[in-house]
């Protein structure tokens, strides 16, 4: 396993599988499949509670009862209770396409027509199904459903076009409706006893009673395709939903018998599942199209209205961006959508408002899509303005102006940017200045034209005199410098220009030689990264002029590239399915790794813990963790695997473990912290004349600085009454294990001769695990569990180990050698010693020494041998803190010089 490893995927809502709604108390809730998990969602809010784990397969059929969720994949059946598989169903030896509850029991149908029952109580002694159906071999499954009132029956559609009613029980066909010359789709029971509504693939929708085997009314859908859900409303009003693969929903009104509302564009794709509430005016729907709605109708003319939903992308991302310090990620996809997706909670999670496009498309009566922008190919954003003014600005497919877009208010801004409106052609690249005020546009004519971004007002252009234009072709890349000196743009024939950004007249020029495809420039570093179409990455000083580096290993087209945020490292995909982490100071690859999908497009986080991709044919946004971070290991080379190529799957939508198991022998990741990572903190490499700190909360290491103020703040103001008849109890007196040690009282005078003695004697207790830390690191020279001990103690736990140590009793200074507790303070000096030499955990060890001299200050005076060491120790913490003291009296230099300044 490389640097990174797979987190999880974003962006996902559901998929092509009918959702399964169940009530739990006064709480309802929805469980949806995503490829091979499930999602389970609180229907109040749509919040997402639930995320089940990975499974081998794509889930096929799906349904839950109470705290079980039962999942079809393949020929197995998987059971869960919440995230928690409990046992696993195998007999089909055909795919699993449908899921029924019925009772305390689960009928399962697979694509050759058998149909299995299972019990699901006592789940773990009863692994095999109970009863087996065969359904005729004609007959080809399309849905099953449960009329109610019907004891143990079941109908099942077929895609012959017949209905057939079977006893399960019995095992016995009970009667075939001849159907209606087309494939059943769908059917659903009503209100109304011995009636179902039945969907077809010509559109027509069969209200029939299977009782006595009569057509109440047919109703036919306007727009051309397959009635693929339905259902009934139960809160009195007489209304059947109906959904179609062309993603209209049709209200129809069964006293009236005609359609009384449609729902245009509920969806942009085909409607997998609709529900009613029960006795509620509330209907939820699920498509294709990766979102779940809910219409309410509560309006005076009965239409439904949106009340909520959530949605992702509907087709696969073209670009993303890490925003507000790497807790968004802005994407754009070819589903014409500008979506913010929270890192952190996904209910946070939003599709960027571009006006009222319903109220337009409604007016205009034209579809959404037709309103919507065209797909983003480019964009830029500046976090540094967003309270102020529009601080983003997208360029679209084959359109000749650029938008702006308002982040905090999630809204498309009031300016459009046409640059050269005499000779409009489409904007192809963008770029955003460091201090936000200005946005910089590239055309496919050659025209770059600088705006700002407050007014939208032009703010001039950038011409090459001779030519007329910046470049001769295609300005595909254009960046600005952090200090608004420079600007960089490149053309698509492989010139690359450096220019004046307030005078706007070319600086410098070179040519690469081949057809430049994109450029990225890195503001902390000031290089510039190629990418051209011979397959090489190229770095290049923009203000030396020359190229630094070269990187050539890709062997397909590279999609994306991208700097880290220190400039270290640099990124890149391709369409060879790999990924490459390259080294810009040792101008080496580090680290590379190859998925099955190729990536399109990538990002890294500011503080480089996650890495965003996006992948050909794919809707979500996928995250991967950089483990060097995370395990608090300093050396990279221990998870990078230089030149070698590691085969990765993608990351699952679940993050728990276990979630990337796929149809392998073999281990999908190494979840393993390599030996490196394993060494304690005290000996790893650290970056000379630097100090690491502990992470420690700051209120622990600042409470043992000022723990006599803490308890003389929390003493009680009324000292605790002694009781009126006290019980008999032994005096104590302190010990070097920190355990209390008792002696005789001789209140009562009865001491005997044998007695008397005891004030002399200590009892032989075993030495408290401070103390046996200490000795068993200073024997190894290595303190780092008792560093890892002492930094979990509270600190008034740390403080009452440290004072029994404590020598109370007037003695000659020769005989306090011996004594256990002179050993011990001789062993802490050495800790500290070496501690401060190795400078980790600087701050707490600080607070420590500060404790421990407060204690046994006066004894370390007295004793030459102790004062030895605390010379020693004296010595290297002068020496470290005046090295640190240098660095900050630069920056107190620099922070007092502007202060001061008046400008």
């Amino acid at each position: 396993m490389g640097i990174f490893e797979p987190y999880r995927a974003i962006g996902y809502i559901t998929s092509g599988v009918p959702f399964s709604v169940q009530r739990l108390g006064t709480e309802t809730f929805v469980t949806v499949t995503v490829g091979k998990s499930f999602q389970i969602y609180n229907c109040s809010n749509l919040k997402l509670m639930l995320i089940g784990p990975q499974l081998p397969k794509k889930i096929r059929a799906l349904a839950s009862y109470r705290d079980f969720t039962f999942a079809a994949y393949g020929t197995d059946i998987a059971v869960f209770k919440r995230a928690h598989q409990v046992a696993n169903w195998s007999r089909h030896s055909a795919k699993v396409n449908f899921l029924l509850l019925f009772g305390d029991h689960i009928l399962s149908v697979d694509a050759d027509g058998n149909v299995f029952i299972w019990s699901f109580k006592g789940i773990e002694d009863n692994p095999a199904p109970i009863e087996h159906i065969k359904l005729d071999a004609n007959f080809t499954p399309t849905c099953i459903m449960h009329p109610d009132t019907y004891l143990n029956k079941v109908l099942i559609g077929s895609q012959e076009g017949s209905l057939q009613l079977w006893n399960i029980s019995a095992k016995k066909k009970l009667y075939e409706f001849k159907g209606w010359n087309s494939s059943i789709c769908s059917c659903v029971s009503s209100p109304a006893l011995d009636v179902t509504a039945v969907g077809c693939a010509d559109g027509t929708i069969h209200v029939h009673n299977i009782r006595y085997d009569k057509e109440v009314v047919t109703f036919k859908h306007s727009a051309r395709g397959t009635v693929t859900a339905l259902s009934f409303s139960t809160d009195g009003q007489p209304l059947l939903a109906s959904g179609g693969s062309s993603g209209v929903i049709s209200i129809w009104n069964l006293e009236k018998k005609r359609l009384q509302s449609v729902i245009r564009e509920a969806h942009e794709s085909s409607i997998i599942s609709l529900h009613f509430f029960a006795n509620e005016p509330v209907l939820m729907s699920s498509s294709a199209d990766n979102s779940i709605k809910m219409w309410i109708f509560d309006t005076s003319d009965g239409d439904p209205r949106l009340l909520r939903f959530r949605s992702g992308h509907s087709a696969p991302p073209l670009c993303i961006r890490f925003y507000a310090n790497g807790r968004h990620i802005l994407s754009a996809g070819q589903d014409r959508a500008f979506r913010l997706f929270s890192v952190i909670q996904d209910q946070q999670s939003r599709e960027l408002s571009q006006g009222h496009i319903s109220k337009r498309a409604k007016k205009l009566r034209m579809k959404e899509e037709e309103l919507k922008l065209k797909p983003v190919i480019a964009f830029d954003c500046a976090e540094i303005r967003e309270r102020d003014w529009c601080n983003v600005v997208t360029c679209h497919m084959d359109t000749e102006q650029a938008y702006v877009w308002r982040l905090q208010n999630f809204v498309i801004g009031e300016h459009i940017l046409r640059p050269c409106p005499e000779n409009p052609t489409p904007v192809k690249a963008c770029a955003i200045s460091a201090c936000g005020n200005f946005a910089v546009l590239g055309t496919a004519g050659g025209w770059i034209e600088r705006f700002n971004l407050q007014s939208g007002i032009s703010r001039g252009s950038y011409v090459d005199t001779p030519k007329g234009s910046a470049h001769d072709g295609e300005v595909v890349g254009v960046a600005c410098d952090s200090t608004n000196t420079l600007m960089i743009s490149a053309g698509y024939h492989g010139d690359i220009k450096v220019w004046d950004f307030k005078g706007c007249y070319v600086k410098s020029s070179w040519e690469v030689g081949c057809t430049v495809v994109k450029i990225v420039y890195n503001r902390l570093n000031g290089l510039l990264a190629t990418v051209t179409d011979d397959l090489v990455i190229r770095l290049y000083d923009v203000v030396a002029l020359r190229m630094v580096r070269k990187f050539e290993g890709h062997t397909d087209r590279i999609t994306d590239i991208c700097f880290s945020e220190d400039g270290k490292w640099l990124l890149s995909s391709s369409m060879d399915g790999s990924l490459r982490i390259w080294d810009v100071v040792l101008a080496r690859q580090i680290d590379a790794i190859h998925v099955d999908v190729s990536i399109t497009a990538l990002s890294l986080s500011p503080n480089m813990d996650v890495l965003a991709t996006t992948h050909v044919d794919q809707n979500g946004v996928y995250l991967w963790v950089n483990r060097s971070i995370f395990s608090g290991a300093s050396n990279v080379d221990s998870f990078a695997s230089g030149k070698e190529v590691v085969n990765v799957r993608l990351p699952s939508i679940s993050s728990m473990n276990g979630s990337q198991t796929e149809d392998s022998d073999e281990p999908v990741t190494d979840n393993s912290v390599s030996k490196d990572a394993s060494i304690s903190p005290t000996f790893i490499k650290q970056i000379p004349e630097l100090v690491t700190l502990s992470l420690l909360p700051k209120s622990q290491w600042q409470s043992l600085i000022n723990l006599d103020i803490i308890k003389v703040r929390n003493k009680p103001i009324e000292p605790p009454k002694k009781p009126e008849k006290a019980p008999f109890f032994l005096p104590s007196v302190p010990s070097l294990s920190g355990e209390i040690l008792f002696t005789p009282s001789e209140a009562n005078g009865d001491v005997k001769g044998n007695d008397l003695e005891m004030n002399d004697r200590k009892l032989d207790l075993a030495p408290s695990p401070f103390l046996q830390l200490l000795q068993s690191s200073a024997e190894i020279k290595n303190f780092s569990a008792f560093t890892d001990y002492i930094k979990g103690l509270s600190a008034s736990a740390l403080d009452m180990e440290l004072r029994m140590l404590q020598i109370i009793d007037d003695e000659n200074l020769e005989d306090l050698d011996g004594k256990p507790e002179m050993i011990s303070i001789e062993l802490l000096l050495d800790y500290f010693v070496c501690e401060i030499s190795y400078k980790n955990n600087f701050e707490f060890i600080q607070a420590v020494i500060r404790l421990f001299l407060k204690i046994h200050g006066e004894t370390i005076r007295r004793h030459p041998k102790l004062q030895g060491k605390a010379k020693k120790l004296l010595e290297i913490q002068s020496d470290v803190w005046q090295k640190i003291d240098t660095m900050f009296q630069r920056t107190r230099c620099m922070v007092t010089f502007l202060g001061s300044s008046q400008f």
